[in-house]
């Protein structure tokens, strides 16, 4: 494959995110459920390729017939392009999520994100639970899937797009391509099923008087609805923290993800040599973890690393997530587009159950855990968790933003410092990596022992200690800090 071919296909990878962008400026009904331009763009992607595209161009025959069946309009060079870049992008998306974040002590994030973490835990385990129950109950006797089935819900909805495409590898290695792409299929249905999913509660919420700062419901600006800014809207993608005339930032930002991500291939490498010296002839499980998890291990080291010596103000959040938003638009224009629908249909009630089971899981938790667990701001704060339990973060940051549009509440800081201890583990972390070949080694009882006693702490945590609290006086503090500092009243949406 020449490096023309590459430069071509990334091009027109790009073609189809700006194709996806304007059917979200067009289109009413891609701006009522928030879909991202780059769902938009990779279903365009799959509909002109051979999943589709190509199957009609098999029934015209001739030289015309035969190129579109092969590859659709784009050509298989392209396609083997795209098929690769997800697993490569994936570590780029993991990599920047704590390059430029500042890192508190352990008794803020314990105080504040305390029941935040038990629901989030309970969130994620029990995908594993619901899902692996599935599996060795359903999916195994009556359709013969493997049981690794059980570890999709939380790969592709609480994982998303870039997690389940990351995967992809592991599981063609572990002989279950199938898998890759199912995984990708309910990442779609999550995220767009978290989006309106969470707005219908939110709505419902609101008209009921559940939450405690928007208390109306009103049409959001056709800019918002569009996905634009107004010309009056003055917003910065990032702060300049090197002089442009010694390295541009975003060069010296891109190296900085570079040196991330090849800490984490060093880190699993050694991991990897380790198992091969003490453990492997009995099981051998780190040979199938992929390099993302622990890129975003490279990302946390290299941000201490840089704390320690003074130097920690050279990376910007906001340019951080810039690039992780550019690799994610590709990573999921490229997955989309790649995705095999035969799996799909092949697999069509499997698939089904799968989907059903988390959302009604996800829906539960939400409306009886969250708020027998957290104190204050209840919708305001658990709504962002049902949305990445959904899809991927950015559908629960949407979803804090409808409902608290000022920051007002203390949903994002909570939501933030949770991340800090929840994403090296779940939702693409060190246990979705190594659930996968774990089941693959010793088979699902394990890993569903361990993630029902999970589960059980979680809610015990979150309902019987969290829950006890009449009030969370960490949280009112921190809003009465902003109301100080001059945030008032929010205009509701």
């Amino acid at each position: 494959m020449s490096p023309n071919m590459v430069g071509f296909a990334l091009l027109l990878l790009a073609l189809m995110l700006f194709v996806g962008k304007v059917m979200r400026i067009q289109m009413k009904v891609t701006q009522k459920l928030f879909l991202p331009a780059s769902i938009m763009g990779g279903f365009v992607a799959l509909l002109l390729g051979p999943e589709v595209l190509g199957l009609l161009g098999g029934t015209i025959g001739g030289g015309v017939g035969e190129f579109l069946e092969s590859g659709g309009l784009f050509g298989e060079e392209v396609l083997k392009v795209w098929k690769t870049l997800p697993g490569l992008l994936i570590s780029v998306v993991f990599a920047t999520l704590f390059l430029g974040q500042k890192l508190p002590g352990p008794k803020s994030v314990y105080n504040l994100a305390g029941p935040q973490l038990a629901v989030g835990v309970a969130f994620a385990s029990g995908q594993y639970v619901v899902g692996l129950l599935l599996a060795v109950a359903v999916l195994a006797p009556l359709f013969g899937m493997t049981p690794m089935a059980g570890a999709l819900i939380e790969i592709g909805f609480e994982g998303g797009h870039g997690t389940a495409a990351g995967m992809i590898p592991v599981f063609e290695e572990l002989g279950w391509a199938q898998g890759g792409d199912l995984a990708v299929a309910i990442a779609t249905v999550g995220l767009v099923g978290g989006i309106v999913i969470g707005v219908g509660v939110i709505n419902w919420a609101i008209r009921t008087g559940r939450t405690e700062v928007v208390t109306e419901v009103k049409n959001r600006s056709i800019a918002e609805q569009r996905g634009l800014f107004r010309r009056d809207e003055q917003y910065t993608a990032g702060t300049l923290t090197s002089r442009p005339s010694s390295i541009e930032p975003l060069s010296l930002h891109v190296a900085f993800v570079a040196v991330a991500i090849l800490i984490g291939v060093v880190l699993l490498k050694g991991l990897q040599w380790i198992e091969q010296m003490l453990w492997a002839d009995t099981v051998e499980l780190l040979a199938y973890v992929p390099l993302f998890p622990l890129a975003m291990i490279g990302g946390i080291f290299l941000q201490l690393g840089l704390n320690k010596i003074g130097y920690g103000h050279l990376i910007d959040s906001g340019i951080m997530l810039r690039i992780q938003g550019l690799a994610l638009d590709l990573l999921i224009v490229a997955a989309l587009a790649t995705i095999s629908l035969q799996a799909i249909a092949d697999n069509m009630v499997a698939f089904v159950l799968l989907c059903l089971v988390g959302i009604v899981l996800n829906v539960f938790l939400l409306l009886w855990m969250v708020p027998r667990t957290i104190p204050s701001f209840w919708l305001e704060r658990g709504i962002g968790d049902f949305g990445q339990s959904m899809g991927v973060t950015a559908t629960g940051l949407i979803l804090m933003r409808i409902v608290d549009p000022e920051g007002e509440t203390p949903a994002f800081e909570a939501f933030g410092y949770k991340q800090l201890v929840f994403e090296p583990f779940f939702g693409g972390g060190l246990i979705t990596a190594i659930a996968v070949p774990l089941i693959f080694q010793v088979g699902p009882y394990p890993l569903l022992i361990g993630m029902t006693v999970l589960f059980v702490a979680s809610l015990l945590w979150g309902l019987l200690f969290w829950g006890k609290k009449t009030d969370d006086p960490h949280a009112r503090k921190l809003v009465k800090q902003k109301e100080a500092a001059g945030g008032g009243e929010a205009e509701p949406v």
